[in-house]
């Protein structure tokens, strides 16, 4: 018995893109609540990008309100009801956001581009809940929607002076992820693309662009 490993400090282990991201997202909407000022938003953010281990990224949400005491999922492990916030969203304000890779969607999730742009990428989602909501709202500035190929999609924004587009909205495979995206866009646009679900290979591609 003494030759067995010891059991592994999860805290210890090697934090991912993905998982950096999601604390991201968490003090971005924190900042938005007014409970970080913008140079505290800076500091952490900074930090959050330099991290390595969930050791490094615990204290930057220690004094803000989580869904759970241990906000960060293991990436490839499946998270529980309430490690993952209902609500959720992002702010473009001159300047852009993005949620890509293997992160878990909320059941609602509230975007905003104003002199900006964002990207809301849902092909390596891993889908905690059944149905997803996207509210997006592009005031000069635009919201690019990526849904997997076999997604159910509803889509019932409208464009002022704008595009919402409604190519995507389909019925899809049984079982699947049902995505509805609604909103407007004010002299900007929001766009909402099926595209196939990426393989492990093309994952390693780090996002580029694709046309």
């Amino acid at each position: 018995m003494s030759d067995l490993p010891e059991r592994v400090d999860r805290r210890q282990l090697r934090a991912s893109d993905a998982d950096r991201e999601r604390v991201a997202e968490v003090l971005r909407t924190s900042a938005a609540e007014g409970r970080l000022d913008l140079g505290e938003l800076d500091e952490r953010l900074r930090a959050v990008y330099a991290s390595r281990t969930y050791a490094d990224l615990e204290p930057l949400l220690v004094d803000l309100p989580t869904p759970s005491t241990t906000p960060v999922a293991l990436d490839g492990v499946p998270p529980r009801p309430g490690e993952v916030a209902e609500h959720s969203g992002a702010i473009a304000v001159m300047s852009g956001f993005h949620r890509r890779g293997a992160w878990v969607p909320p059941r609602l999730f509230t975007c905003l581009a104003f002199w900006g742009g964002g990207t809301i990428d849902l092909r390596d989602a891993r889908f905690l809940y059944g149905d997803l909501k996207i509210r997006a709202f592009a005031v000069m500035g635009g919201v690019d929607v990526i849904v997997p190929d076999d997604a159910e999609v509803d889509v019932s924004g409208m464009g002022i002076m704008g595009g919402f587009d409604h190519g995507a909205a389909t019925a899809g495979r049984h079982g699947a992820p049902r995505i509805v995206v609604t909103g407007f866009a004010f002299w900007g646009g929001v766009t909402v693309r099926r595209k196939e679900r990426r393989s492990k290979d093309k994952r390693k591609d780090k996002y580029k662009d694709e046309d």
